[in-house]
């Protein structure tokens, strides 16, 4: 489970765990909840968050262009290097804001 802040229609989800594909069907419900309750700016804090592989990529894709079809915006905050340098290299950066450590 991850830890979730609400405020209005943005909300700040920190993932406890790695977003792997052991763990990326709950991940993504626990954003597509977010979607469905009206989220409209939703920023994933990457603080606790080691590796990504590319289910868990997949997710993050789904609930961008979720969140863009209904004028929404996903932003990833708090991403290690290694996890900044696969979204530069995989362009993702040019979607959705991605911002380092």
């Amino acid at each position: 489970m991850s830890e979730i802040q609400r405020l209005d229609e943005q909300a700040t989800i920190r993932p406890n765990n790695d977003i792997t594909s052991l763990l990326a069907q709950e991940f993504k419900e626990e954003l597509q909840a977010l979607v469905d309750e009206g989220i409209k700016q939703l920023a994933i804090d990457f603080s606790n968050v080691t590796m990504i592989d590319s289910i868990g990529l997949g997710v993050l894709i789904t609930i961008h262009n979720g969140l863009s079809r209904s004028g929404g915006k996903l932003t990833v905050t708090q991403v290690s290097e290694t996890i900044f340098n696969l979204f530069k290299t995989m362009r993702l950066d040019k979607h959705f804001d991605v911002n380092p450590v």
